[in-house]
Protein backbone atom coordinates (compact mmCIF):
# COMPACT_ATOMS: atom_id res chain seq x y z
CA UNK A 1 0.00 0.00 0.00
CA UNK A 2 1.16 3.52 -0.88
CA UNK A 3 2.02 5.62 2.10
CA UNK A 4 -0.59 8.34 2.45
CA UNK A 5 -3.07 6.39 0.34
CA UNK A 6 -6.45 5.30 1.31
CA UNK A 7 -6.92 1.74 1.92
CA UNK A 8 -8.36 -0.71 -0.43
CA UNK A 9 -12.50 -1.31 0.11
CA UNK A 10 -13.04 -4.67 1.32
CA UNK A 11 -15.29 -6.80 -1.36
CA UNK A 12 -18.73 -6.81 0.29
CA UNK A 13 -19.14 -10.95 1.78
CA UNK A 14 -20.62 -13.11 -1.27
CA UNK A 15 -19.75 -10.86 -3.81
CA UNK A 16 -18.19 -12.63 -6.55
CA UNK A 17 -14.72 -11.24 -7.61
CA UNK A 18 -14.36 -9.72 -10.85
CA UNK A 19 -12.97 -11.96 -12.97
CA UNK A 20 -15.78 -14.97 -12.18
CA UNK A 21 -18.56 -12.02 -12.69
CA UNK A 22 -16.79 -11.78 -16.19
CA UNK A 23 -16.65 -15.49 -16.95
CA UNK A 24 -20.45 -15.94 -15.31
CA UNK A 25 -21.82 -12.86 -18.17
CA UNK A 26 -19.64 -14.48 -20.89
CA UNK A 27 -20.96 -18.29 -19.81
CA UNK A 28 -24.55 -16.28 -19.96
CA UNK A 29 -24.08 -15.23 -23.30
CA UNK A 30 -22.36 -18.27 -24.86
CA UNK A 31 -25.64 -20.39 -23.50
CA UNK A 32 -27.94 -17.64 -25.28
CA UNK A 33 -26.68 -17.92 -28.46
CA UNK A 34 -26.51 -22.16 -28.05
CA UNK A 35 -29.94 -22.03 -27.29
CA UNK A 36 -30.35 -19.65 -30.58
CA UNK A 37 -28.55 -22.61 -32.59
CA UNK A 38 -30.85 -25.14 -31.14
CA UNK A 39 -33.70 -23.16 -31.61
CA UNK A 40 -32.77 -22.76 -35.44
CA UNK A 41 -32.03 -26.68 -35.59
CA UNK A 42 -35.38 -27.71 -34.77
CA UNK A 43 -35.18 -28.16 -31.03
CA UNK A 44 -37.80 -26.39 -28.19
CA UNK A 45 -35.83 -25.55 -25.09
CA UNK A 46 -37.62 -26.77 -22.24
CA UNK A 47 -35.16 -25.68 -19.43
CA UNK A 48 -32.29 -23.30 -18.68
CA UNK A 49 -29.72 -23.17 -16.21
CA UNK A 50 -31.59 -25.83 -14.62
CA UNK A 51 -30.44 -27.31 -11.01
CA UNK A 52 -30.91 -30.18 -9.08
CA UNK A 53 -28.99 -31.18 -5.73
CA UNK A 54 -26.41 -33.52 -8.10
CA UNK A 55 -25.87 -30.62 -10.65
CA UNK A 56 -26.84 -28.72 -13.38
CA UNK A 57 -27.85 -28.98 -16.95
CA UNK A 58 -27.02 -25.59 -18.86
CA UNK A 59 -29.86 -26.15 -21.23
CA UNK A 60 -32.47 -29.42 -21.59
CA UNK A 61 -33.74 -29.08 -25.39
CA UNK A 62 -36.17 -31.35 -27.07
CA UNK A 63 -36.72 -32.21 -30.79
CA UNK A 64 -39.34 -34.67 -31.50
CA UNK A 65 -38.70 -38.07 -29.30
CA UNK A 66 -34.99 -36.71 -29.09
CA UNK A 67 -34.13 -35.35 -25.59
CA UNK A 68 -30.70 -33.58 -25.22
CA UNK A 69 -28.98 -32.18 -22.26
CA UNK A 70 -26.36 -29.39 -23.66
CA UNK A 71 -23.50 -28.19 -21.29
CA UNK A 72 -22.45 -24.93 -22.92
CA UNK A 73 -18.82 -24.29 -22.91
CA UNK A 74 -17.35 -20.32 -24.16
CA UNK A 75 -13.84 -21.20 -25.63
CA UNK A 76 -11.81 -19.86 -28.73
CA UNK A 77 -11.60 -23.72 -30.59
CA UNK A 78 -13.55 -26.78 -30.09
CA UNK A 79 -10.60 -28.84 -29.05
CA UNK A 80 -10.27 -26.82 -25.99
CA UNK A 81 -14.03 -26.88 -25.20
CA UNK A 82 -14.38 -30.29 -25.32
CA UNK A 83 -11.31 -30.92 -23.15
CA UNK A 84 -12.78 -28.67 -20.51
CA UNK A 85 -15.53 -31.10 -19.23
CA UNK A 86 -14.10 -33.02 -16.77
CA UNK A 87 -14.80 -36.24 -16.18
CA UNK A 88 -16.42 -35.15 -12.95
CA UNK A 89 -18.45 -32.84 -14.46
CA UNK A 90 -19.45 -35.59 -16.94
CA UNK A 91 -20.82 -37.46 -14.22
CA UNK A 92 -22.44 -34.51 -12.47
CA UNK A 93 -24.14 -33.96 -15.96
CA UNK A 94 -25.35 -37.53 -16.13
CA UNK A 95 -26.38 -37.65 -12.52
CA UNK A 96 -28.53 -34.53 -13.30
CA UNK A 97 -29.63 -36.11 -16.32
CA UNK A 98 -30.80 -38.41 -14.35
CA UNK A 99 -32.51 -36.29 -11.29
CA UNK A 100 -34.47 -34.89 -14.54
CA UNK A 101 -35.84 -38.14 -16.11
CA UNK A 102 -36.21 -40.72 -14.06
CA UNK A 103 -35.96 -44.36 -14.87
CA UNK A 104 -37.96 -45.66 -17.77
CA UNK A 105 -40.17 -42.19 -18.00
CA UNK A 106 -42.25 -41.24 -20.72
CA UNK A 107 -42.97 -37.42 -21.72
CA UNK A 108 -45.89 -36.13 -23.96
CA UNK A 109 -47.00 -32.62 -24.21
CA UNK A 110 -49.68 -30.50 -25.90
CA UNK A 111 -49.23 -26.96 -26.74
CA UNK A 112 -52.06 -24.87 -25.07
CA UNK A 113 -52.99 -21.51 -26.27
CA UNK A 114 -55.58 -18.77 -24.27
CA UNK A 115 -56.26 -15.56 -26.07
CA UNK A 116 -57.30 -12.34 -24.40
CA UNK A 117 -60.77 -12.68 -23.23
CA UNK A 118 -60.18 -16.44 -22.46
CA UNK A 119 -62.20 -17.56 -19.83
CA UNK A 120 -60.96 -19.51 -16.45
CA UNK A 121 -61.57 -22.95 -15.50
CA UNK A 122 -63.18 -24.28 -12.80
CA UNK A 123 -60.39 -25.88 -10.11
CA UNK A 124 -59.94 -29.47 -10.84
CA UNK A 125 -57.55 -32.39 -10.49
CA UNK A 126 -55.79 -34.11 -12.86
CA UNK A 127 -54.91 -37.90 -13.52
CA UNK A 128 -55.57 -40.30 -13.67
CA UNK A 129 -58.73 -40.10 -11.27
CA UNK A 130 -59.08 -36.53 -11.79
CA UNK A 131 -60.50 -37.44 -15.22
CA UNK A 132 -62.91 -39.47 -14.33
CA UNK A 133 -66.32 -38.95 -13.42
CA UNK A 134 -67.18 -37.93 -9.33
CA UNK A 135 -68.93 -41.40 -9.37
CA UNK A 136 -66.38 -43.38 -10.98
CA UNK A 137 -64.16 -42.26 -8.99
CA UNK A 138 -65.80 -43.21 -6.09
CA UNK A 139 -65.70 -46.99 -7.24
CA UNK A 140 -61.95 -47.29 -6.42
CA UNK A 141 -60.70 -48.33 -3.47
CA UNK A 142 -58.81 -46.07 -1.19
CA UNK A 143 -55.24 -47.27 -2.14
CA UNK A 144 -55.78 -46.29 -5.51
CA UNK A 145 -56.72 -42.85 -4.47
CA UNK A 146 -53.44 -42.28 -2.79
CA UNK A 147 -51.70 -44.25 -5.81
CA UNK A 148 -52.75 -42.25 -8.68
CA UNK A 149 -51.34 -38.84 -8.13
CA UNK A 150 -47.74 -40.91 -8.23
CA UNK A 151 -48.41 -42.49 -11.50
CA UNK A 152 -48.05 -38.63 -13.31
CA UNK A 153 -45.93 -35.66 -12.59
CA UNK A 154 -47.80 -32.59 -14.36
CA UNK A 155 -46.52 -29.41 -15.48
CA UNK A 156 -45.65 -26.79 -18.13
CA UNK A 157 -43.53 -24.38 -19.80
CA UNK A 158 -43.97 -20.52 -20.54
CA UNK A 159 -43.82 -20.08 -24.34
CA UNK A 160 -44.74 -16.16 -23.70
CA UNK A 161 -44.43 -14.21 -20.24
CA UNK A 162 -47.15 -14.57 -18.42
CA UNK A 163 -48.13 -11.27 -16.43
CA UNK A 164 -50.63 -12.59 -13.43
CA UNK A 165 -53.61 -10.86 -15.71
CA UNK A 166 -52.77 -13.33 -17.99
CA UNK A 167 -54.03 -15.99 -16.18
CA UNK A 168 -51.57 -18.29 -15.71
CA UNK A 169 -52.45 -21.51 -13.21
CA UNK A 170 -54.46 -20.96 -9.94
CA UNK A 171 -52.72 -23.75 -7.80
CA UNK A 172 -53.85 -24.44 -4.24
CA UNK A 173 -51.56 -25.25 -1.77
CA UNK A 174 -51.36 -28.38 -0.18
CA UNK A 175 -54.58 -29.87 -1.42
CA UNK A 176 -52.94 -32.67 -2.95
CA UNK A 177 -52.97 -34.06 0.83
CA UNK A 178 -56.83 -34.40 0.72
CA UNK A 179 -57.58 -38.06 0.58
CA UNK A 180 -61.12 -37.53 -0.74
CA UNK A 181 -60.30 -34.84 -3.53
CA UNK A 182 -61.05 -37.00 -6.10
CA UNK A 183 -64.34 -37.20 -5.42
CA UNK A 184 -64.96 -33.47 -3.57
CA UNK A 185 -63.27 -31.62 -6.23
CA UNK A 186 -66.47 -30.82 -8.32
CA UNK A 187 -68.64 -29.82 -5.30
CA UNK A 188 -69.93 -26.11 -5.29
CA UNK A 189 -68.62 -25.84 -1.15
CA UNK A 190 -65.08 -27.31 -2.62
CA UNK A 191 -64.69 -24.60 -5.94
CA UNK A 192 -65.60 -21.81 -3.61
CA UNK A 193 -62.70 -22.46 -0.95
CA UNK A 194 -60.40 -22.57 -4.05
CA UNK A 195 -61.35 -19.54 -5.65
CA UNK A 196 -61.27 -17.92 -2.28
CA UNK A 197 -57.67 -19.37 -1.40
CA UNK A 198 -55.34 -20.15 -4.74
CA UNK A 199 -52.47 -18.04 -5.49
CA UNK A 200 -50.61 -17.64 -8.65
CA UNK A 201 -47.11 -17.72 -10.19
CA UNK A 202 -46.38 -15.13 -12.95
CA UNK A 203 -43.83 -17.30 -15.28
CA UNK A 204 -41.32 -15.71 -17.78
CA UNK A 205 -40.79 -16.89 -21.08
CA UNK A 206 -38.97 -20.10 -20.50
CA UNK A 207 -39.97 -20.68 -16.69
CA UNK A 208 -41.24 -23.90 -15.70
CA UNK A 209 -43.89 -25.18 -13.10
CA UNK A 210 -44.12 -28.70 -12.24
CA UNK A 211 -46.44 -29.45 -9.02
CA UNK A 212 -48.51 -32.84 -8.27
CA UNK A 213 -52.06 -33.73 -10.30
CA UNK A 214 -53.85 -33.95 -7.38
CA UNK A 215 -53.44 -30.50 -6.75
CA UNK A 216 -56.85 -28.55 -6.92
CA UNK A 217 -55.40 -26.12 -9.81
CA UNK A 218 -57.05 -23.92 -12.88
CA UNK A 219 -56.34 -22.30 -15.17
CA UNK A 220 -56.77 -18.45 -15.07
CA UNK A 221 -58.72 -16.17 -16.89
CA UNK A 222 -56.96 -13.86 -19.30
CA UNK A 223 -57.81 -10.52 -18.75
CA UNK A 224 -55.16 -8.51 -20.71
CA UNK A 225 -56.10 -7.15 -24.09
CA UNK A 226 -52.47 -8.20 -25.84
CA UNK A 227 -51.24 -11.34 -23.88
CA UNK A 228 -51.55 -14.44 -25.82
CA UNK A 229 -50.73 -16.76 -23.23
CA UNK A 230 -49.11 -19.86 -24.62
CA UNK A 231 -47.18 -22.85 -22.79
CA UNK A 232 -46.33 -26.55 -23.52
CA UNK A 233 -48.20 -28.64 -21.18
CA UNK A 234 -45.94 -31.69 -20.07
CA UNK A 235 -46.86 -35.34 -18.37
CA UNK A 236 -43.99 -37.32 -17.36
CA UNK A 237 -45.50 -40.86 -16.76
CA UNK A 238 -44.36 -43.18 -14.94
CA UNK A 239 -43.83 -46.60 -16.56
CA UNK A 240 -45.36 -48.55 -13.97
CA UNK A 241 -48.63 -47.39 -15.10
CA UNK A 242 -48.92 -50.06 -17.60
CA UNK A 243 -49.48 -53.53 -18.36
CA UNK A 244 -47.13 -56.27 -18.95
CA UNK A 245 -47.81 -57.51 -22.38
CA UNK A 246 -49.27 -55.52 -25.33
CA UNK A 247 -53.04 -57.25 -26.76
CA UNK A 248 -55.16 -56.42 -29.74
CA UNK A 249 -58.19 -54.70 -27.46
CA UNK A 250 -59.85 -53.75 -30.32
CA UNK A 251 -60.20 -57.21 -32.54
CA UNK A 252 -61.05 -59.14 -29.13
CA UNK A 253 -63.89 -56.61 -28.38
CA UNK A 254 -65.05 -56.93 -32.20
CA UNK A 255 -64.85 -61.12 -31.50
CA UNK A 256 -66.46 -61.25 -27.93
CA UNK A 257 -69.41 -58.33 -28.98
CA UNK A 258 -71.43 -60.49 -31.19
CA UNK A 259 -71.45 -63.12 -28.51
CA UNK A 260 -72.00 -60.71 -26.01
CA UNK A 261 -74.81 -59.12 -27.67
CA UNK A 262 -76.53 -62.47 -28.17
CA UNK A 263 -76.48 -63.56 -24.83
CA UNK A 264 -77.60 -60.73 -23.41
CA UNK A 265 -81.21 -60.34 -26.00
CA UNK A 266 -81.35 -64.32 -24.72
CA UNK A 267 -81.14 -63.48 -20.94
CA UNK A 268 -78.13 -66.19 -21.01
CA UNK A 269 -76.13 -63.48 -19.11
CA UNK A 270 -76.69 -60.19 -17.15
CA UNK A 271 -74.91 -56.58 -17.78
CA UNK A 272 -72.97 -56.90 -14.37
CA UNK A 273 -71.90 -59.99 -16.05
CA UNK A 274 -71.27 -58.47 -19.42
CA UNK A 275 -69.59 -55.28 -17.77
CA UNK A 276 -67.00 -58.12 -16.20
CA UNK A 277 -66.05 -59.30 -19.87
CA UNK A 278 -65.90 -55.86 -21.29
CA UNK A 279 -63.26 -55.39 -18.41
CA UNK A 280 -61.22 -57.90 -19.30
CA UNK A 281 -61.28 -57.61 -22.96
CA UNK A 282 -61.75 -53.74 -23.96
CA UNK A 283 -59.13 -50.70 -23.13
CA UNK A 284 -61.59 -48.87 -19.84
CA UNK A 285 -59.21 -45.76 -19.79
CA UNK A 286 -59.12 -43.31 -21.99
CA UNK A 287 -55.72 -42.05 -22.75
CA UNK A 288 -53.29 -42.29 -23.79
CA UNK A 289 -54.99 -40.61 -27.00
CA UNK A 290 -54.69 -38.06 -29.46
CA UNK A 291 -56.58 -35.02 -28.41
CA UNK A 292 -56.88 -33.55 -31.86
CA UNK A 293 -58.63 -35.94 -33.12
CA UNK A 294 -60.32 -37.81 -29.51
CA UNK A 295 -61.11 -34.23 -28.10
CA UNK A 296 -63.74 -34.87 -24.74
CA UNK A 297 -67.34 -34.62 -26.11
CA UNK A 298 -68.52 -34.65 -22.34
CA UNK A 299 -66.43 -33.73 -18.92
CA UNK A 300 -62.63 -34.29 -19.27
CA UNK A 301 -62.10 -37.78 -20.64
CA UNK A 302 -62.67 -39.03 -24.14
CA UNK A 303 -65.14 -42.12 -24.50
CA UNK A 304 -63.28 -45.02 -23.32
CA UNK A 305 -63.32 -48.85 -25.66
CA UNK A 306 -65.11 -50.08 -22.97
CA UNK A 307 -67.84 -46.81 -22.41
CA UNK A 308 -68.23 -47.59 -26.25
CA UNK A 309 -68.83 -51.10 -25.91
CA UNK A 310 -71.04 -51.05 -23.18
CA UNK A 311 -72.91 -48.55 -25.12
CA UNK A 312 -73.04 -50.30 -28.46
CA UNK A 313 -74.65 -53.52 -26.19
CA UNK A 314 -77.65 -51.08 -24.48
CA UNK A 315 -78.49 -49.39 -27.88
CA UNK A 316 -78.06 -52.83 -29.71
CA UNK A 317 -75.90 -51.56 -32.52
CA UNK A 318 -75.75 -54.26 -35.56
CA UNK A 319 -72.04 -56.15 -35.15
CA UNK A 320 -71.08 -54.31 -38.43
CA UNK A 321 -71.71 -51.20 -37.23
CA UNK A 322 -69.63 -51.99 -34.03
CA UNK A 323 -66.65 -52.77 -36.04
CA UNK A 324 -66.87 -49.50 -37.36
CA UNK A 325 -66.64 -47.56 -34.80
CA UNK A 326 -63.79 -49.18 -33.30
CA UNK A 327 -62.10 -48.44 -36.33
CA UNK A 328 -62.90 -45.24 -36.25
CA UNK A 329 -61.80 -45.35 -32.42
CA UNK A 330 -58.62 -46.93 -32.70
CA UNK A 331 -58.17 -43.78 -35.55
CA UNK A 332 -58.76 -41.05 -33.08
CA UNK A 333 -56.64 -42.79 -30.68
CA UNK A 334 -53.50 -43.27 -33.50
CA UNK A 335 -50.54 -40.54 -33.26
CA UNK A 336 -51.15 -39.80 -37.05
CA UNK A 337 -47.45 -39.77 -37.61
CA UNK A 338 -46.23 -39.19 -41.24
CA UNK A 339 -44.62 -42.35 -42.58
CA UNK A 340 -41.81 -40.59 -44.59
CA UNK A 341 -38.49 -40.07 -43.33
CA UNK A 342 -37.58 -36.49 -42.11
CA UNK A 343 -34.51 -34.70 -43.90
CA UNK A 344 -32.22 -32.97 -41.39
Amino acid sequence: MKSGGDPPRPRPVGTPRPERQVAFRLGLSAESRAAVFLIAKGFRILARRWRSPVGEIDIVARRRKLLVFVEVKARENLDDAAWSVTERQRARIVAAAEAWLGPCFQVTSQVNVVRPGGEAQQAHRDYHLGFQSAEVAASFPAHVHGMSPFLTLQGAVAHSDMPIESGPTKLLPYSQRYAQGYVAWRRADFREYFENNFVQVPLAKGDAIFFNPALFHAAGSNRTSHVQRMANLLQISSAYGRAMEVVNRTRMSETLYPVLRDRLKAGNITEPEALSVIASCAEGYSFPTNLDRDSPAKGLAPESQGQMMLRALREDWEPAEFARALAKHAWRHGAGESTELIDY
